[in-house]
C-alpha cells in the first residue's frame, strides 16, 4: 500500500508483538479497541486533509467493525480479511466445554483451552509461509487461548451480529470460502445486514483464513483487489462524491 502511494500505519494489539499483555489473553476486547481508536485518531489528526481507510483482519476485522459502530462518519471506507464475525464450529470449544464456558471463564479465567490444531495450521495454507510465522521472534502465541478469551471472543462475535445493521460506512468484505477459524457465514450476514448503500462482498473459493498464507498469486489478486477498491473511493472522495454498489 505504501509503495501506490497511500500513508500506512498500524499497531500491535495488547498480547501481539512487542506490545504489553499476556499473550493469547484478551478477557475484554474494549480496552484493544480503546488502543485502536486512540493511535489511529492521532494518525488521522497528522493528515486531514486525507481520506482515511480502515483495514482489519481476523480478531482486528471486529475490532475495525466495533470502531466503525463508534465512529460512524470519521472512515471513508472499511476493508475487511477473514473478519472474525462467526467462529467456526471447527475452532470453537468442543461440547460441552463451550455450554459451561461462562462458568469456567469466571472460575479459571487463565486456563488454557487445548483445541485440535494450533490456529496458524489452519490458518495459513503455504508450508513455507506457515513455518516462517512460527519460526517470527515477533510472534508470541501459545495456540491455547485461555477460557476468558475463548469466551470474549464468543460475546464479540454475537455483539457484531446484534449490531452490524448500523453500519453506514462503505465496506469491501474478503474472506477465504475454506476459512475454518472464522466462518464465511459471518461475512455473508454483514453484507447483507450492514446498512452500507456502497457494500462489496468477495467470497474466494478455496482460500483459507490468512490470505498472506495463500500461493503468492493468489496475494497478488486478493491485493489488486482492494487497492482498486481504495483508490475508486479515494478518488470520489476528492469530488465529494459517494460510490453506491449496484
Amino acid at each position: 500500500m505504501a509503495k501506490s502511494g497511500f500513508f500506512v500505519c498500524a499497531l500491535d494489539l495488547q498480547g501481539h508483538g512487542f506490545s504489553e499483555g499476556s499473550p493469547d489473553h484478551v478477557p475484554d476486547v474494549h480496552p484493544l479497541v480503546q488502543d485502536c481508536l486512540q493511535y489511529f485518531d492521532s494518525a488521522r489528526a497528522q493528515h486531514p486533509k486525507l481520506p482515511h481507510f480502515l483495514y482489519g483482519e481476523s480478531l482486528g476485522g471486529a475490532i475495525s467493525i466495533l470502531m466503525c459502530l463508534q465512529q460512524k462518519t470519521a472512515w471513508k471506507g472499511l476493508v475487511l480479511s477473514g473478519a472474525m464475525c462467526e467462529i467456526s464450529t471447527k475452532f470453537k470449544p468442543v461440547w460441552p466445554l463451550e455450554k459451561f464456558l461462562p462458568a469456567v471463564a469466571l472460575i479459571v479465567p487463565n486456563w488454557r483451552i487445548s483445541i485440535t490444531r494450533p490456529p496458524i495450521s489452519q490458518s495459513c495454507k503455504e508450508k513455507w509461509k506457515r513455518e516462517l510465522a512460527e519460526r517470527s521472534p515477533n510472534r508470541r502465541t501459545s495456540g491455547k487461548p485461555t477460557a476468558a478469551t475463548a469466551l470474549q471472543l464468543l460475546k464479540v462475535c454475537e455483539h457484531v451480529k446484534r449490531n452490524c445493521h448500523e453500519l453506514e460506512v462503505p465496506m469491501l468484505i474478503m474472506h477465504g470460502g475454506d476459512d475454518t477459524v472464522c466462518d464465511p457465514e459471518g461475512a455473508k450476514y454483514l453484507y447483507e445486514t450492514a446498512s452500507s448503500k456502497d457494500k462489496t462482498l468477495e467470497i474466494f473459493s478455496g482460500m483459507w483464513h490468512l490470505f498472506i498464507g495463500e500461493p503468492n498469486e493468489s496475494v497478488e489478486k486478493i491485493f489488486n483487489i482492494m487497492l482498486s477498491w481504495i483508490e475508486v473511493r479515494a478518488d470520489l472522495t476528492k469530488h465529494n462524491v459517494q460510490y453506491v454498489s449496484p
